[in-house]
């Protein structure tokens, strides 16, 4: 990838509510400087929106499939399409 500036839309599934997902999706969000949200959904995945460079938006992926995001995810869907610049920093939806 390059360090375009790219928008990481993804649902997470698995074991990833009740686990302090979306707390260290977060903060690993914020570690790279990636603004956008994330957010419990009803049927218990895990919605997120990312947006920053491609290199640092294509890390949160690698480690949202990785075995050290906590509790147990299953598969990310995800695309990655061109960023809005909507938001001002990372946040945890409720």
């Amino acid at each position: 990838m390059t360090d375009e500036t790219v928008r990481l839309t993804a649902r997470i599934t698995g074991v990833v509510q009740g686990v302090g997902f979306r707390y260290w999706t977060a903060r690993k969000a914020d570690e790279l400087l990636l603004t956008g949200t994330v957010r419990n959904d009803h049927d218990g995945s895990v919605q997120l929106v990312a947006e920053g460079s491609a290199a640092d938006v294509d890390h949160l992926l690698g480690w949202l499939k990785s075995a050290r995001a906590p509790g147990r995810v299953e598969n990310v869907d995800f695309e990655v399409l061109e960023a809005t610049g909507e938001f001002d920093d990372f946040r945890i939806i409720d």
